[in-house]
């Protein structure tokens, strides 16, 4: 079975700086890229960042030169540093594992639970 596990959300105020991870854990053999997404009150859910295991990354626009992703392999874990946030950045962020190989399974898609990431004063 795969599993993703979000940590590191929380309150911040404005400017202020979040970093969050994701680890997929299962018997994994590969994913191909690895992403986050996040979804406001009244709102589709939207790309934030995602980088692919031969290192692309790809941001929304609205993040770009704020946010940053990176990749452990090894770990099967991503990272989203998040600075200079803004009360707009306030959602549920969704961690993604696009195109997952692992034992006795087909290949596909998994989730995180999601995990509230808040920007006030």
């Amino acid at each position: 079975q795969v599993q993703l596990v979000e940590s590191g959300g929380g309150l911040v105020q404005p400017g202020g700086s979040l970093r969050l991870s994701c680890a997929a854990s299962g018997r994994i053999f590969s994913i191909y890229a690895m992403g986050w997404y996040r979804q406001a009150p009244g709102k589709q859910r939207e790309l934030v960042a995602s980088i692919t295991s031969g290192g692309s990354r790809n941001f929304a626009d609205s993040v770009k030169g704020r946010f940053t992703i990176s990749r452990d392999k090894a770990k099967n874990t991503v990272y989203l540093q998040m600075n200079s946030l803004k009360p707009e950045d306030t959602a549920v962020y969704y961690c993604n594992a696009d195109r997952v190989e692992a034992m006795s399974r087909p290949s596909a898609d998994y989730w995180g639970q999601g995990i509230q990431v808040t920007v006030s004063s």
